[in-house]
């Protein structure tokens, strides 16, 4: 029996029918062991030593490996057929070999760009060893992501506070998202005209032609530049004769594009099916691993992660038979196509994502297939079969028109095609990513009957007039498509690096287009302003050729690694010089727009308006910016920093407190404020004055002195309970609204039910929090989850449920559970080990803080005393906190 390891347990049990009983596959789920999320994982002045870990879902399916190696007559690593795949098969060789149960087996390597039986077959019958240049240039990759994360990050946290994390991709495609915001801000807006004649042909047909040329000179895009020049060639046009000076009508051919890449895939998904980057890799995978077709399990596409864009030559063929059948030999070419690709630094020569089998159209599988499967096999299917199907032929039709006024002339254009065959269109026509059409861009509509020197009469003139509009924000789509341009990234960390942004709170996806966070730009203005090489776009264009040429065999990845990091640690350690006011005053030049927004009165933006002296800056406190006023503490006037709140609070007048109506019972005023944690509402003045912010949803611009005075009178008595007598009131608090009887919290579903909730509800609310037993948030002691019995000492032992999670109590002694503990399994020997190390007296002659502690689980461990570690050899690298990234 031989042994097959691959990533996915879907994909081991699709392979496992097609190699039968002769074979065990097993799946390691993904990557076995990774560098630990701390610092020393990896050593620069060791070499570049890299130490990995096994976490404990991996131990246990190694393991199981392990012993299926160990009776087997060999092993065959089988995972995905790219850089990463490679690695994977090298760590689990690696372990394997650590365990000793290798032995002298043949160890073989096979790879497949599909899961189809032949595919799997072929590749087993054609093993080779694993490729080291490959998982030489995935260990250069990874510890290089690796450097960058764990010493720019603490950078960050020193200088930076509220910024999550740092690193090589993801921070040059964050500063992509941020420039094109910068460019919105800085956009100045210009007025232009667009002037049309709608005519009529001899035969009463109607069409439209555009004003291309006037006074002797050709119009340019956007050249009539006010109303008064749009104006005065209306009125020529108006008093106008037209006659048709030519008709061309040119045949032009359209060839189709080539098979989907990964980053071509998500972009079509995008624009035709509105999936994100992650949502089309996941479903895409599930049509590789494999779908149940009428009884037999089948991969219907190839590999998803590929930069090629060229198909197996069965694959053509198949292509080709399946267009003469469905299509017919009219939309056959004559020859195959080919294609090359042109992104720059493409990665290793896949085949582009295709169908398995081209006789599986989209109609046959679709009942198979959940929804969003069908829809993105279907638009793979028809990109696929279109690339290998006969050009279109469009007749292009472009006529020129003559105005003539009592000698003033004008020239018009009008332009038409028409399909006279739609060759690949009938399979698969491309859409455009939203904001790619300029306002510019001829009307291809289909023209009437139209003859050169037959007169035209004219029905309207139009004069529209427009504005340049700002370059559009970045959908995940573009964005692929721009890092794919600049060499940015591979088609395996697109998805990843979008979904580290979203995740790291740096950007948010609005109506499907990324709109970076103030967060987001402030680490890029940062990055920007002192390690302005590692946000380059061609630095880390040019670091990713250098992992291509190490895949290639061409480049040492330790010596990629050691000048990397000769310069790297240089900039790291010119930071330690740096102070908080030198990053400040760079900020604030380079996010003067989103610091200081323009003022509707032409005022200076960066002079304090409810002091009128102080300067405007950005500050760094303890939860991120915000923009202060200089004269602080005088002035205590503060904003927060968001993409739109300095905007939005200069708009509101929120620099200035807004009146809103003194308090009945108090005669203090009310006001509407903007803070650094965004609008409040304040009573009275001073340091002691009552505030409160505004629950989620509520506007500014919709607070009235009803709802102010509602909002700073919480907390809201409602009525005495009727068992207890005590009062039941409502508020508003850190985990949102909530009723509060004696001790006792209870959630409410909505803002609006703290002011509106009666007795009764609020009773009934209560009573069902009870009923739901201890978990909730009480002020009072939880209740008892266990009882577990007498402390030696005296005073019973509980397990109870608290805010931060379950924990042992013992008098004023409280012990949390270790993680993934059990309360309802806890005994009374791990409850005392517990409390013993949280302080508690040890019992007499029962258990020592060390047995105690063994006996109790991983999370008493730190009872034990260790020994003293050997102090670790002196760093190059500067010490790092953990990042999470």
């Amino acid at each position: 029996m031989n042994v097959v390891v691959v990533e996915s347990p879907a994909k081991a049990k699709t392979i496992n029918k097609y190699l039968g009983s002769g074979y065990k596959v097993l799946a390691s789920f993904g990557h076995v062991r990774d560098l630990p999320a701390k610092d020393g994982s990896v050593l620069p002045d060791q070499d570049f030593e890299m130490s990995w870990e096994v976490d404990g879902a991996s131990q246990k399916r190694m393991k199981d490996i392990a012993d299926a190696v160990k009776g087997s007559d060999g092993l065959f690593l089988a995972t995905d057929p790219d850089r990463e795949g490679e690695a994977i098969s090298w760590h689990v060789l690696d372990l394997l070999k650590k365990k000793r149960v290798i032995g002298d087996k043949p160890v073989k390597r096979v790879v497949f760009n599909a899961i189809t039986k032949k595919a799997v077959l072929d590749a087993m019958a054609n093993p080779r060893d694993i490729d080291v240049p490959l998982v030489d240039a995935y260990l250069a990759r990874r510890a290089l992501d690796y450097l960058v994360g764990f010493n720019l990050s603490p950078v960050l946290w020193r200088k930076l506070p509220g910024a999550r994390s740092a690193g090589r991709v993801q921070s040059v495609a964050l500063r992509l998202v941020c420039d094109r915001e910068s460019e919105i801000e800085r956009f100045v807006s210009e007025e232009y005209w667009n002037l049309s004649a709608l005519l009529r042909t001899p035969r009463g047909d109607e069409f439209e032609a555009r004003l291309v040329s006037a006074d002797g000179k050709r119009l340019q895009n956007r050249s009539i530049k006010n109303g008064e020049d749009a104006n005065r060639l209306k009125t020529l046009l108006d008093g106008a004769s037209y006659v048709v000076d030519t008709v061309e009508a040119k045949p032009v051919k359209r060839n189709p594009g080539p098979p989907f890449t990964t980053s071509t895939l998500q972009q079509a998904a995008s624009s035709n099916l509105g999936f994100n980057a992650s949502r089309t890799m996941q479903v895409a995978q599930k049509l590789y691993e494999g779908v149940d077709i009428g009884g037999e399990t089948v991969g219907l596409i190839t590999y998803m992660r590929t930069d090629g864009v060229q198909m197996a030559p069965e694959a053509i063929e198949g292509a080709r038979h399946a267009i003469a059948d469905q299509f017919g030999n009219r939309y056959l070419p004559e020859k195959p196509r080919f294609y090359s690709t042109k992104a720059k630094n493409a990665q290793e020569a896949h085949e582009a994502v295709r169908p398995t089998d081209f006789n599986r159209s989209p109609d046959k599988v679709r009942r198979y297939l959940d929804a969003d499967q069908a829809r993105l096999y279907e638009l793979i299917w028809k990109r696929g079969i279109a690339s290998q199907m006969a050009s279109a032929e469009i007749e292009r039709t472009t006529v020129e028109i003559l105005a003539d006024n009592n000698g003033q002339r004008a020239g018009l254009r009008a332009v038409g095609s028409v399909i006279r065959f739609d060759g690949f269109l009938g399979a698969y026509m491309d859409q455009r990513e939203d904001g790619e059409k300029g306002d510019d861009d001829e009307d291809d509509g289909r023209l009437p009957e139209i003859n050169a020197r037959e007169k035209l009469d004219k029905s309207k003139v139009n004069a529209s007039q427009h504005f340049t509009e700002p370059p559009p924000r970045y959908s995940e789509a573009s964005l692929i498509k721009k890092m794919e341009e600049l060499g940015i990234g591979r088609p395996s960390t697109y998805a990843a690096t979008l979904k580290t942004l979203s995740d790291r709170e740096y950007v948010t996806v609005d109506k499907r287009k990324l709109v970076p966070e103030a967060k987001g730009r402030l680490v890029t203005a940062f990055l920007e302003s002192f390690f302005t090489k590692y946000v380059e776009y061609d630095f880390t264009a040019d670091l990713e050729e250098k992992l291509d040429k190490i895949s290639a065999g061409e480049l040492d990845w330790k010596q990629v690694l050691r000048e990397f990091w000769q310069d790297f640690f240089a900039q790291i350690e010119d930071t330690k010089e740096l102070r908080v006011t030198n990053v400040l005053d760079a900020l604030n030049e380079a996010l003067a727009p989103l610091v200081f927004p323009k003022r509707e009165d032409g005022s200076d933006p960066r002079i304090c308006q409810v002091c009128g002296t102080g300067q405007l800056s950005l500050k760094l406190g303890k939860y991120g910016a915000f923009v202060g006023c200089s004269n602080y503490p005088e002035c205590n006037y503060t904003r927060q920093l968001s993409s739109e709140g300095g905007a939005e609070a200069e708009a509101n007048g929120l620099n200035e407190p807004k009146a809103l109506g003194a308090d009945p019972h108090t005669g203090e005023q009310l006001t509407l404020r903007s803070g650094r944690f965004g609008p409040y509402i304040q009573r009275g003045e001073g340091k002691d004055a009552k505030r409160s912010s505004l629950p989620k949803g509520w506007k500014p611009e919709e607070i009235d002195h009803e709802k102010a005075l509602a909002l700073i009178s919480l907390p809201r008595d409602v009525g005495k309970h009727p068992e207890s007598g005590k009062m039941i009131s409502t508020g508003l608090g850190r985990y949102g609204p909530f009723v509060l009887h004696d001790g006792t919290y209870a959630n409410l579903e909505s803002i609006e039910d703290v002011f509106t909730i009666g007795l009764n509800r609020a009773v009934t609310v209560l009573a069902e929090k009870q009923s739901k037993g201890p978990g909730g948030r009480t002020r009072g002691t939880p209740a008892a989850l266990k009882e577990l019995g007498d402390h030696p000492d005296g005073g019973s032992i509980t397990v109870r449920d608290g805010r931060y999670g379950p924990y042992v109590n013992w008098g004023k002694v409280n012990a949390t559970l270790p993680k993934g503990m059990d309360p309802q399994g806890v005994t009374l020997e791990q409850a005392l080990a517990l409390i013993v190390e949280k302080g508690g007296k040890a019992p007499a002659g029962k258990a020592t803080p060390k047995k105690a502690a063994a006996k109790a689980g991983t999370g008493a461990k730190k009872a034990v005393p260790k020994a003293k570690a050997k102090a670790p050899a002196k760093k190059a690298a500067p010490k790092a906190k953990k990042t999470g990234t």
